[in-house]
């Protein structure tokens, strides 16, 4: 081949390169790329001026309807929205509630092995740092100077209603901030449960003839649990959650 006929042949090579760029960006459409607001900008479109739009008035977001009470809050169907719980001070001087007018009593979930499991995890992940291994209020960050929780192994809390739990870890309570963001509605329900081990496994003295169904499951879980507080000495990596 000439050198005329090499040259030929590159610009041919480069103008096909060429073309086949130009043809395949021309198809591609990236979504990013398309017209819109980004979160908290101002829009001219909306007369409040606001990107962002609040729910229409009267809707619910699909799989949001808490029809269920008991559930998703932790308190009784009847609850009375003017009674007050009452407070007292421990010897720690946290404010302590010593009432619960309108926490339900029992799980509205069914308890199984597999529920304390994942109750067992979150919790790790969630309380442990503060509230210890086995909830004597002993995690890491109270050993590093941070105010120590009450201890779930008091008589108060061992005779406390699972409600009152659930709200706490919901809602938050003193010191604690409240987790509803951050842990779903089950896995709230998990963590009681395994709270519920926990109480069973440190107070041998409470009889699975007594206990409820939570209790029940705890008692099936004893050992494990037992097992577990005993190993778990490791500084963990984490936020507070529990109850107080």
């Amino acid at each position: 081949m000439t050198f005329q006929g090499k040259n030929v042949l590159r610009f041919a090579v480069l103008v096909f390169c060429v073309s086949f760029f130009l043809v395949g960006t021309a198809c591609r459409y990236d979504m990013q790329d398309q017209p819109r607001y980004k979160a908290y900008k101002e829009s001219e479109f909306f007369s409040d001026g606001k990107a962002m739009r609040d729910f229409p008035e009267g809707t619910v977001a699909r799989g949001q309807l808490n029809e269920n009470k008991a559930l998703h809050t932790g308190k009784k169907e009847n609850a009375d929205p003017n009674a007050q719980v009452e407070t007292t001070t421990d010897e720690l001087g946290n404010t302590i509630v010593s009432s619960f007018p309108n926490a339900i009593e029992k799980m509205p979930i069914n308890v199984t092995k597999e529920t304390l499991d994942r109750g067992e995890q979150r919790y790790k992940i969630f309380c442990m740092v503060c509230h210890g291994p086995v909830g004597k209020g002993d995690g890491m960050v109270v050993r590093r100077g941070y105010p120590q929780p009450t201890t779930y192994h008091d008589d108060r809390l061992r005779n406390a209603p699972v409600g009152h739990f659930f709200d706490v870890i919901t809602n938050g309570w003193g010191k604690m901030n409240g987790y509803a963001s951050q842990i779903p509605v089950e896995d709230r329900w998990a963590i009681v449960a395994y709270i519920r081990a926990l109480q069973v496994s440190q107070n041998p003295e409470i009889k699975s003839g007594e206990a409820d169904s939570t209790d029940k499951a705890a008692e099936d879980n004893k050992n494990e649990t037992e097992q577990t507080g005993e190993a778990e000495t490791q500084e963990p990596a984490a936020d507070n959650g529990g109850a107080n």
